[in-house]
């Protein structure tokens, strides 16, 4: 992968679930302590049909954060054989399952679509709601826009006339507009396309391993690297960043999730395992296998490897899978993109006509259309800076949902978790601490132009949310009645 980043409030939900709520808030106002015995609130619409099991879920959780080994490369460059290995064993205890298991309590407490804005905007209200919206949303975006370009980077290798000029900007149009399309029939389509995509991708990663088994030296797992080559721990820890994260982006689908109490928890624990068996796995065998210069350890040499290791066919297997994963991992991430919206707009923090689905799929069209829109935009964007500032903004976001994780467990102590993470307020304040850390230290180098873009759009995201605001005080917009109670 390149290294560049859904709850419906119910408002129609029928004459049961408002008599149920109005039972519950009869209660509530007769009781003594009303903020720690909140009922908790069911905001996946039943009348939409879930389109979303269990395994099309693992595999659009899988291409949501990862899509493949393609991209971990650059951990040897940056640090030698060893600390790559360290760093894939280590690092998902240090910010990937903490987010995963953030992930799993936090979308079975709050099941529907929008995810990670519903837990901001229940914990501190719907400025903060709104604002880690657009933050997330923003990075989403950008994210999405490298995709055709690295499907185009790939494909010009065999038609030429792709590498420049009109053919090269025709190609991405074409490919993005293709692979909306593909969003746009629905997440049934999707999820089990992302079952397809995920295995074939990963099946030449696969024969290569046990072709280099033969050849592996495990002697070369403990080099520290070339002598005289400097450690470049930027690329280390961003390579590490970018490869394993992103687990919260599914929390935007939980609404169109089959049983999300149960199936959530088991899908996000499949794929952490299934994704760092993947990275890891190729790894092992390219560098026991394979003796090259710590410089060749570009993004993309695994393409390199499997020629040296299996002969070109297996080069030209592994490149098709990286164009196949790019394809996953637009779909994944465009489809938490506008559900996220839907989201936002059942919140009333968006107008209402972001909550719109189509006739003919159920799918909330004016997000995908928005999203694909941003994305043709940026698409032909140097995206050195912009990429580092949507990381910068991603990280914010991260730290408002670690406050809001811990404070709702404060805030609504009796509210029902179907998955719980298994600690008290202490122990997850300590979880939440070390990952947090991490962000932290991200964000200190980052460079003057990225505080600059980040600083610009947060006070944009603040603009855009008084501005909504005045929409709605003003009815310019028609925005969906969020009830004091589910406020």
């Amino acid at each position: 992968m390149m290294q560049v980043e859904i709850q419906s409030m119910n408002h129609g939900a029928g004459l049961d679930q408002r008599a149920s709520r109005a039972m519950g808030q009869e209660n509530l106002a007769k009781s003594p302590d009303h903020q720690s015995q909140q009922l908790p609130i069911t905001i996946n619409n039943p009348k939409t049909p879930k389109q979303l099991s269990l395994i099309p879920l693992i595999f659009l959780i899988y291409f949501e954060v990862a899509g493949g080994p393609f991209g971990e490369e650059p951990a040897v460059q940056a640090a030698g054989p060893l600390l790559a290995l360290l760093g894939f064993l280590l690092f998902p205890f240090i910010w990937s399952i903490p987010e995963a298991l953030i992930t799993a309590e936090l979308s079975t407490a709050f099941p529907g679509n929008g995810g990670f804005v519903i837990w901001a905007e229940r914990a501190f209200g719907p400025f903060f709601g709104s604002l880690m919206g657009s933050w997330k949303f923003l990075s989403g975006v950008i994210n999405i826009a490298a995709f055709p370009v690295l499907c185009v980077d790939y494909l010009e290798k065999i038609i030429h006339p792709l590498e420049s000029g009109w053919p090269r900007h025709i190609s991405i149009l074409i490919s993005t507009m293709v692979l909306s399309f593909v969003n746009y029939t629905g997440l049934t389509i999707v999820g089990w396309a992302a079952v397809l995509l995920g295995v074939v991708s990963l099946l030449p990663f696969i024969i290569m391993s046990l072709i280099a088994i033969p050849k592996i030296q495990p002697h070369r797992w403990l080099s520290l690297g070339q002598k005289g080559v400097k450690r470049d721990w930027n690329l280390f820890f961003n390579t590490l960043f970018w490869n394993l994260n992103f687990w919260d982006n599914v929390s935007t689908l939980a609404g169109e999730v089959d049983k999300p109490q149960k199936t959530f928890p088991c899908a996000l624990l499949v794929a952490v395992i299934f994704t760092c068996i993947a990275y890891l796995v190729p790894l092992f065998a390219v560098i026991g296998a394979v003796s090259v210069d710590q410089s060749a350890w570009k993004a993309g040499f695994h393409a390199d490897a499997a020629e040296m290791i299996a002969g070109k066919w297996l080069k030209f297997w592994i490149e098709v899978g990286a164009v196949l994963s790019a394809i996953g991992l637009f779909e994944a991430q465009l489809s938490s993109c506008a559900y996220q919206l839907e989201g936002m707009a059942n919140l009333a923090i968006l107008p209402k006509f972001f909550s719109s689905r189509s006739k003919w799929f159920n799918t909330p069209w004016v997000g995908i259309l928005l999203s694909t829109l941003i994305t043709i935009g940026m698409s032909n964007m140097n995206f050195t800076d912009i990429i580092s500032s949507a990381n910068f903004l991603y990280s914010l976001g991260m730290l408002l949902e670690f406050s809001s994780f811990i404070w709702l467990r404060r805030k609504l102590p009796e509210i029902k978790r179907p998955y719980r993470v298994p600690l008290r307020i202490p122990g997850l304040v300590v979880m939440c601490l070390i990952p947090s850390a991490f962000l932290v230290v991200i964000m200190v180098f980052a460079t003057k132009i990225v505080y600059l873009v980040s600083g610009l759009t947060t006070v944009g995201a603040i603009g855009w949310y008084f501005l909504m605001n005045f929409c709605r005080k003003k009815k310019v917009l028609k925005y969906n009645i969020v009830e004091g109670e589910e406020r």
